[in-house]
C-alpha cells in the first residue's frame, strides 16, 4: 500500500499509509490524544475523523482545548439533541442548529411551545442516544437527492435552494435522524460525555420577526462532568449579574413597550451612572486633542447615498420633511465630513480630531433587541480623525494607546484584539482597502499588540481594529472599533492643501473607545455586579438616622458631604435601621453612615463600608476627607 506523508504541528512529517483515517493517526501518536480528539484538521479543512486520508498534506488534530474543536463538539451535541426531539415529538421540523459561545442551539417548528417538562424528557432521550453509541455517518448527495429527503421540511428546502448547483452536499445521520449540515462531527454519539439543556426560548426562522415563530432549545455540552458544573455555575453567576435584573433593583433603568421597543429611560440613578462616564470620556478626550461637535439627528437621504449607507441596506429610519425624505442617523460619519468640509483645510490643520457623544437610531429586530446590550436608540463616543497618510500610523497608534488606557480605568486591563478584512458588501477598490487594512496591521505592530484576522468582518468602507474587553467573570464584550477609512473621504471629495500648495486627499480614521454608551454601561453593571466602584457609583453614600430626632443632625451631615462635592442621600423613611440598612445594601451603595443621638453630639457617624463592613464611629470631617479621597477616578 502506497504511504503518504503528514506535516505535522510541529514541522516534522509522519508517514502513513494511503486511505488511514485521522483517528488511526491519533491512536498511532497516543492513546490519550485519540481519547481526545473530536476532529482534524486536514490540507487546511477542519474533517471528521473517520474519514480517509488520501495525499500529503498538513495534519493537526483537533481536542476539546482548541475553540475549533468546541466548536465541533457542540455542533454534534445539537444534532444529538435534534434527534432526540424528533423522538418525543415526531411532528417536530428541525430548522437549523448552530454550535455557539459556550454550547449550542437548535430551532424547531412545533406546534405548541416546549416546557421544562419536555426538556427533561429531551434530555432523557439524549442520554439514550449517547449510552448506545451511535455512529455520526457522514454522505454526500446531490442537489436533487436533498430536495427530495427534505421534500416535507419547508425549511431545509429554503436552505437548500439557496445553494450552488452542482456543488454536492453533505449529510450527517444518528439514529433516525438526518441533517443537512457541512461538519465535522464526533465519531459517535458516546463521545458527547456531559450535557445540559438549559433554556427554551421563542425565535424566528431566520431571525425575521415576519417569518414562522420556531422554539428554540439551548444546550451545553463538556468533555466531563467537572468542566460541565463550572460552566453551570459560571451561567447562575452570569444570572446573578445581569444587567436587566440589576437594573430593576438598582433602579437605573426601564423601557416602556408602550412607547417603543428598545428605547431606554434612564431612572436618577441610571442618568447619573451614564452622565458620570460621559463626562469622563469626554475630559479624557479634551486631554488627546479632540474637539467637541454636535450634529444633527436628520439629514437629508441623498447624503446617506453618497456615503454608501443607503445602499448597503443599513439599518436605517426615514421620514419625510416638506416632500424630501431624511434619513435619522445611524452614525455620526457624514455629519463629521461635513463639519470638515465647511472650509478649506491646510496640512497644518492635522491631524484634526473631532469628538461627539452622538445619539443614533438603528432599526434593529425585536427579536434581537437585549436590555441596554442592543437597543434602537444608544449614544456613541463617536470621533473621527482627519489626517495626512504620513499621520496615519501615530494617529491609529494613539487611538489603540486611549482604548487600552480608559478602559483600564473602568476596570477592564484583558483585552483581546482582531483585525477584520473587507466584507462581501463594500464599497471601494482594491487598492485603497489593501492600503487600509496594511496601515492597521502595521499600527498594531508598532504598539506591540497580538491580533487575530476576522476574516470578511470589516465595515462597508473600510477594514476595522475590534477589541474585545474580558469582564470579571471571563466573558469577551465587543468594545473599540479602529476603522482606517480611504473610501469616503474619496465620495465626499474630502481634502486639504499640502506644503506644495495643491490638494490631496485626507485619510479618515472612525473610531469609537467606549463604543455604544448604553451597551457599555450593560457591560459595566454585569463587570462589578451592580457594586461600582466609589468613583462611578451613583450614590456613594446614604445616612441612616436611628430615630426621628437624629434626623436634623441627618440633614446636617448629607449637605456636608454635598459641599465636598459627593453623592449622597438621606433615608428620613420611619423604618427601623435594619430595613434601612437592608435598602442601602440592595443598591450596593459604598457607604452607610448611620446618626444617632450620640453622633449628633459628637459631631461623628457610624461608618458601614461595603466591602469593610462595620468600621465604628468615626468624627465627621475624618469621613469627608475619605470619601472625596476615595471620589478620585484611577489615572489614565
Amino acid at each position: 500500500m502506497s504511504k503518504i506523508a503528514l506535516t505535522l504541528p510541529d514541522g516534522s512529517l509522519k508517514e502513513v499509509d494511503r486511505g488511514t483515517t485521522a483517528l488511526e493517526v491519533a491512536q498511532q501518536i497516543g492513546p490519550r490524544l485519540a481519547a481526545a480528539a473530536v476532529a482534524c484538521v486536514y490540507q487546511g479543512e477542519p474533517r471528521d475523523l473517520t474519514r480517509p486520508l488520501e495525499e500529503d498534506g498538513d495534519f493537526s488534530i483537533l481536542t476539546f482545548k482548541d475553540e475549533l474543536g468546541q466548536q465541533v463538539y457542540w455542533h454534534t451535541a445539537a444534532h444529538v439533541m435534534a434527534a432526540a426531539v424528533l423522538q418525543v415529538f415526531p411532528e417536530a421540523k428541525p430548522t437549523i442548529g448552530p454550535a455557539i459561545a459556550d454550547g449550542f442551539y437548535y430551532d424547531f417548528d412545533v406546534h405548541r411551545p416546549f416546557t421544562d417538562e419536555d426538556l427533561e424528557r429531551i434530555h432523557a432521550r439524549m442520554h439514550e442516544l449517547v449510552k448506545a453509541d451511535l455512529p455520526v455517518e457522514r454522505r454526500e448527495v446531490s442537489r436533487d437527492e436533498a430536495l427530495a429527503l427534505f421534500a416535507d421540511n419547508p425549511y431545509k428546502v429554503e436552505l437548500i435552494e439557496e445553494l450552488e448547483e452542482g456543488v454536492p452536499l453533505t449529510l450527517y445521520t444518528v439514529g433516525d435522524f438526518t441533517d443537512l449540515c457541512r461538519g465535522p462531527h464526533l465519531p459517535s454519539t458516546s463521545r458527547v460525555k456531559a450535557f445540559q439543556l438549559t433554556s427554551v426560548a421563542a425565535s424566528y426562522w431566520r431571525g425575521d420577526e415576519n417569518r414562522a415563530s420556531l422554539q428554540r432549545i439551548y444546550g451545553t455540552a463538556y468533555p466531563d462532568a467537572r468542566q460541565l458544573q463550572e460552566h453551570l455555575d459560571r451561567l447562575e453567576e452570569a444570572k446573578r449579574r445581569d444587567h436587566r435584573r440589576l437594573g430593576r433593583e438598582l433602579e437605573l433603568f426601564t423601557f416602556f413597550e408602550e412607547a417603543g421597543a428598545g428605547l431606554p429611560y434612564y431612572l436618577p440613578n441610571g442618568a447619573m451612572l451614564r452622565q458620570l462616564v460621559c463626562d469622563y470620556a469626554t475630559q479624557q478626550h479634551l486631554r488627546r486633542g479632540y474637539q467637541l461637535l454636535r450634529t444633527p439627528h436628520l439629514i437629508r437621504a441623498d447624503i446617506w447615498q453618497t456615503s454608501g449607507h443607503a445602499q448597503q441596506g443599513y439599518p436605517m429610519y426615514y421620514t419625510d420633511v416638506e416632500g424630501v425624505s431624511y434619513g435619522i442617523k445611524p452614525m455620526n460619519c457624514p455629519g463629521h465630513i461635513l463639519l470638515y468640509k465647511h472650509k478649506t483645510r491646510s496640512y497644518r490643520d492635522l491631524p484634526l480630531r473631532f469628538f461627539e457623544l452622538g445619539t443614533v437610531y438603528r432599526h434593529e429586530r425585536s427579536g434581537v433587541l437585549h436590555g441596554l446590550l442592543r437597543v434602537r436608540g444608544f449614544t456613541q463616543d463617536d470621533a473621527h480623525i482627519f489626517c495626512t497618510p504620513e499621520q496615519l500610523t501615530d494617529e491609529l497608534v494613539g487611538v489603540l494607546s486611549f482604548a487600552r488606557d480608559i478602559l483600564g480605568v473602568f476596570g477592564f486591563s484583558d483585552l483581546e484584539t482582531d483585525l477584520a478584512t473587507r466584507p462581501e458588501k463594500s464599497i471601494g477598490d482594491d487598492e485603497s482597502w489593501e492600503k487600509a487594512t496594511a496601515a492597521l496591521a502595521h499600527a498594531l505592530e508598532v504598539a506591540g499588540l497580538e491580533y487575530h484576522v476576522d476574516e470578511g468582518q470589516g465595515a462597508f468602507y473600510g477594514p476595522k481594529i475590534d477589541i474585545k474587553l474580558k469582564d470579571a467573570i471571563g466573558r469577551l464584550w465587543q468594545g473599540p472599533t479602529i476603522q482606517c477609512d480611504f473610501n469616503l473621504p474619496e465620495r465626499f471629495d474630502v481634502s486639504y492643501v499640502g506644503e506644495d500648495g495643491g490638494e490631496h486627499r485626507a485619510v479618515m480614521i472612525h473610531r469609537v473607545v467606549l463604543a455604544g454608551i448604553e451597551r457599555f454601561l450593560g457591560v459595566l453593571i454585569e463587570h462589578y455586579a451592580g457594586a461600582f466602584p466609589m468613583w462611578l457609583a451613583p450614590v456613594q453614600a446614604r445616612i441612616l438616622p436611628i430615630t426621628d430626632r437624629a434626623v436634623e443632625y441627618g440633614r446636617r451631615v448629607r449637605d456636608r458631604l454635598r459641599e465636598a462635592g459627593l453623592r449622597v442621600e438621606l433615608d428620613e423613611s420611619h423604618g427601623t435601621l435594619n430595613s434601612k440598612v437592608r435598602d442601602a445594601e440592595i443598591l450596593r451603595l459604598p457607604y452607610m453612615l448611620v446618626v444617632g443621638d450620640r453622633e449628633a453630639e459628637a459631631e461623628t457617624v457610624a461608618v458601614r463600608h461595603r466591602a469593610e463592613g462595620d468600621l465604628g464611629p468615626q468624627p465627621l470631617e475624618e469621613v469627608v476627607a475619605r470619601l472625596v479621597k476615595e471620589n478620585t477616578p484611577p489615572q489614565s
